[in-house]
C-alpha cells in the first residue's frame, strides 16, 4: 500500500515536491529560514528520503542505519523534534492529492504509520549524537592552495578535535552561502595536528565550490558537519589495497592510502590515480613523496585522453587488467566521477573481484 501510493509520486516528483513545500511554508512560514535559498536540490534530497522510506520497509535494518545517518545530519540545519509532525501533516497532504486514485484510510494510517517511525529514528539518533558531539565544527582555513583555475586544496584547523575515519567525508558551508552544505570528502588521514584537508573543484553554478576555490582564503572560516560515509577500510581484511581516484575522487582513496601504510607498512597497496589530461594529475607530487616513503605503495597515474610522461595512457576500465596482478584477491576501493566509478566495478567484476569487496563513493554521495 505504501509502495503504491509512492509510485504516483515518481510520475511527477518536481510537481509533487512543490506542492510539499508549498503546503509546508504556508502552514509553517517559520520553517522557511531552515532551508536554503534556492529549493531545486533540495526537493531532490526529500523525494529521495521519501523514496527510502518507501521501497526500504521490506529491510528495515538497513533504512534504520540510512534515517539514523540522516537525523544526525539534519542537526546542522538546526531540526528540532518538534518539525517533525509538521512535515508529515504536509507528506500527507502531498500523498492524498497525487495518489487520490489509491489514497483510502487504510493507505493514510500506514504512511502515517511509517512517517512516524522514521521520525523516530531520526529524531532518536539526532538527541544521542548531541550528548557527545556538535551539530557542525567551526575551522579555519590555514592553507588555500590553488592547483588549477577550478580547483584548490583546502587545509583545514578546525576548533574541536573532529573525529574521523579515512574515506569519509565532510558537508561544508562557506560564509558565503549560510544554510547551503556541500559535501566533500577527508583527503588524509588523521594527523597529530588535527587538520583535515578537502580537494575541492569549482563546478559551473556551484554556490559552495566557487565560494571555496575563488573566495576563499588563508584566517577564513567554514563551518564542518559530522562525517559521513562507510567507504572505510576493513578492519578484519589484510588483503593487498586496489585503490582508484578519479578528479577530486582522488581525496578518499588518498585518505586510505595514508592509514593503511601507517597501519600495516607490510600491506600491498595499489593507488591509481585517473585524469583526462596531465594537468589533471593535481596531487601527483605529493604522492610521488607518499610513494618513496613506503616500499609497499605503488602510485600509477593513468590519462585517458593524451599521453603524459610517466602516466598509463587509457581508461581505467581498460587498462586495469594491465596494472594490477590478481585483482580477485584484493580489496577494492573507488571513488570519482559515476561513468569513471560504474566502468572500473564492472571491470572488477570481470576480474574477479566480488562486490562485497568493491566500494565505491557512490553509496555514500546522498546528503
Amino acid at each position: 500500500m505504501i509502495k503504491e501510493c509512492f509510485a504516483r509520486l515518481e510520475a511527477d516528483p518536481a510537481g509533487a515536491m512543490s506542492f510539499f513545500y508549498g503546503r509546508l511554508f504556508a502552514a509553517r512560514p517559520r520553517l522557511r529560514s531552515l532551508f536554503p535559498p534556492a529549493m531545486g536540490g533540495q526537493h531532490d534530497r526529500f523525494f529521495h528520503a521519501l523514496s527510502r522510506i518507501a521501497w526500504s520497509q521490506d529491510n528495515p535494518e538497513e533504512l534504520a542505519r540510512h534515517l539514523e545517518g540522516l537525523g544526525r545530519g539534519h542537526r546542522k540545519y538546526g531540526v528540532l523534534r518538534e518539525h517533525y509532525p509538521d512535515v508529515e501533516e504536509a507528506v500527507v497532504a502531498t500523498l492524498r492529492t497525487f495518489a487520490a486514485d489509491v489514497w483510502t484510510a487504510e493507505a493514510e494510517t500506514a504512511w502515517r504509520t511509517a512517517y512516524r517511525s522514521a521520525a523516530e529514528a531520526m529524531a532518536g539518533a539526532a538527541e544521542r549524537d548531541a550528548a557527545d558531539a556538535p551539530p557542525w565544527w567551526v575551522a579555519e582555513v590555514v592553507r588555500h592552495d590553488r592547483r588549477a583555475f577550478d580547483l584548490a586544496v583546502l587545509t583545514l584547523r578546525p576548533e574541536r578535535p573532529l573525529p574521523f575515519a579515512p574515506g569519509q567525508h565532510v558537508s561544508v558551508q562557506s560564509a558565503s552561502w549560510p544554510r547551503v552544505w556541500r559535501p566533500y570528502s577527508i583527503a588524509n588521514a588523521p594527523r597529530r595536528d588535527g587538520t583535515v584537508c578537502l580537494h575541492v573543484r569549482a563546478v559551473p553554478a556551484g554556490w559552495v565550490s566557487g565560494a571555496l576555490v575563488r573566495h576563499t582564503g588563508p584566517g577564513d572560516s567554514v563551518l564542518l558537519g559530522p562525517p559521513e560515509g562507510a567507504m572505510t577500510l576493513d578492519p578484519d581484511s589484510d588483503r593487498p589495497l586496489l585503490l582508484i581516484g578519479g578528479g577530486t575522487g582522488l581525496a578518499p582513496v588518498k585518505a586510505l592510502a595514508e592509514q593503511a601504510v601507517a597501519s600495516a607498512p607490510d600491506r600491498d597497496v595499489l593507488l591509481v590515480v585517473a585524469a583526462r589530461t596531465e594537468d589533471g594529475l593535481y596531487d601527483l607530487p605529493g604522492l610521488r613523496l607518499l610513494e618513496s616513503a613506503h616500499a609497499r605503495l605503488r602510485v600509477v597515474p593513468v590519462v585517458s585522453r593524451e599521453p603524459a610522461p610517466g602516466a598509463v595512457a587509457g581508461r581505467v576500465p581498460d587498462v586495469l587488467p594491465l596494472i594490477v596482478d590478481g585483482a580477485a584477491g584484493h580489496d577494492a576501493y573507488v571513488a570519482g566521477p559515476a561513468p569513471l566509478v560504474r566502468g572500473a566495478v564492472s571491470a572488477l567484476q570481470r576480474l574477479g573481484v566480488p562486490l562485497t569487496r568493491v566500494h565505491h563513493d557512490l553509496l555514500t554521495a546522498g546528503d
